[in-house]
């Protein structure tokens, strides 16, 4: 929970109109085109500056709303679902390959995600046995990824092409990680602006594994839904806090260097790749919402209200770390969790954050399961995550709070270009 913002959440257009058509659905059409997303908004720029085309509508179509409309491509230099700004539902499953399925079966499954992701990210159906969950609607931002485990290189015969930036985490002296919910051999993130786009697209991956792969864990959360908020602004976590002021941004010159691998990488196949820690973050809601808020803005360091720091200003001001107060103590304190995660107090290390809030019910004691799923990402984890991570656990004053309980890593490489899949260089180089 890095001090460090979050993708701005985005705010829709005004519908063109809400209805959808009456007419009955023909055959061979995309749910996307059957419903008259295309041409609903013109160009929709992503996050990062990418424009997306679309053809003119069916004259006899209503269009979507604008949040429904929006699509994502598949193809292009960096995996979908690093960039694009929050989505309003996401799910994050970790798959191990079946005994046998070797680099092969691998390849074979990589195949068949990588079309079915690029179909569904269109707003198209699937190529066959569609459950049709999402057959009322648009593309809704969505977004598939896919990662690879430490373990998933041994599995498929390809150890010399693990990456040295994929050797396991630490261990953290403040940890609780259920190693049954944490690592595996392959990675999918999903998100999407809507719940049943979403759920559509777990499902197809889930199905598309067949008998190669087996879930090992699965996972569910949630954000704001885009255009909740009278204009665009860093999200709220579970605690009720603006989580995250120094998201790194594309618009910064050393954001490449700081987020994706290099072209030439190392290894080659993950050129424009990324690599994902992954965190299920359990917060104690009820000792949390104990405290005053003062107290709480102590332990963050920043004003509950509006992000800004203790010291002063709006939430984007510059934190005055030497600021003291008429005793003479510094006004952010030194366990403060934003003074410890700004990244010039961490050798200029830095993630991209990307997170989900979850909750997962109430105990039988009343107590929420509810907290972050942690999602960041750098080029190199050693140098990103795992020093502001070894920082905090000596002594961020927000750990009595919060609950590490599961953990992963995964190389996530470079998007594929038309006509191939993801991983194809590892797997087929």
């Amino acid at each position: 929970m890095a001090d460090q913002s979050l993708p701005q959440t985005r705010t829709p257009e005004k519908a063109v109109n809400d209805g959808v058509s009456e007419s009955a659905p023909k055959e061979g059409l995309s749910r996307r085109r059957l419903l008259g997303t295309a041409g609903a908004t013109g160009l929709v720029l992503g996050a990062a500056g990418g424009a997306v085309g679309y053809a003119a509508r069916p004259a006899e179509a209503t269009p979507l709303t604008s949040l429904g409309s929006e699509e994502v491509m598949f193809h292009g230099k960096h995996q979908p679902g690093i960039l694009q700004g929050l989505q309003a539902r996401g799910h994050l499953v970790a798959f191990d390959l079946a005994a046998g399925a070797g680099r092969k079966g691998a390849a074979a499954l990589l195949r068949r995600w990588s079309e079915t992701a690029r179909r569904l990210m269109a707003g198209e159906t699937m190529t066959s046995d569609d459950t049709d969950v999402a057959r009322d609607a648009g593309p809704s931002s969505l977004t598939i990824t896919f990662g690879f485990g430490h373990s998933f290189f041994a599995r498929t015969g390809l150890e010399k092409q693990r990456p040295l930036a994929l050797d396991p985490l630490p261990d953290f002296s403040s940890d609780r990680i259920d190693k049954a919910r944490s690592n595996g051999d392959l990675w999918v993130q999903i998100g999407a602006d809507d719940a049943l786009v979403a759920f559509h697209a777990l499902r197809a991956i889930q199905k598309d594994a067949g008998g190669a792969a087996k879930v090992r864990w699965q996972m569910n959360g949630f954000n704001r839904s885009p255009g909740a908020t009278a204009h665009p602004m860093t999200a709220r976590n579970l605690m009720g806090q603006i989580d995250g002021t120094r998201n790194p941004k594309p618009t910064e010159s050393d954001f490449d260097r700081r987020i994706f691998v290099p072209s030439p990488g190392d290894p080659a196949w993950m050129a424009n790749g990324s690599y994902a820690v992954v965190r299920r973050i359990r917060m104690l809601l009820d000792d949390w919402e104990q405290l005053t808020v003062k107290a709480q803005e102590q332990v963050i360091g920043r004003r509950k209200a509006d992000g800004a720091p203790l010291t002063g200003g709006s939430e984007t001001t510059a934190m005055d770390l030497e600021k003291t107060d008429a005793k003479g103590d510094l006004v952010v304190p030194l366990n403060a969790h934003a003074r410890i995660t700004r990244p010039d107090q961490n050798g200029g290390a830095a993630m991209l954050r990307r997170p989900w809030s979850f909750h997962d019910g109430i105990d039988t004691d009343g107590v929420p399961d509810a907290g972050l799923l942690f999602v960041c990402w750098q080029a190199d984890p050693l140098r990103g995550f795992v020093p502001v991570q070894r920082k905090l656990d000596r002594g961020d004053a927000l750990s009595r709070y919060i609950r590490h309980e599961s953990s992963g890593l995964f190389a996530v490489p470079g998007g594929a270009a038309e006509g191939d899949y993801v991983g194809q260089g590892l797997l087929e180089g």
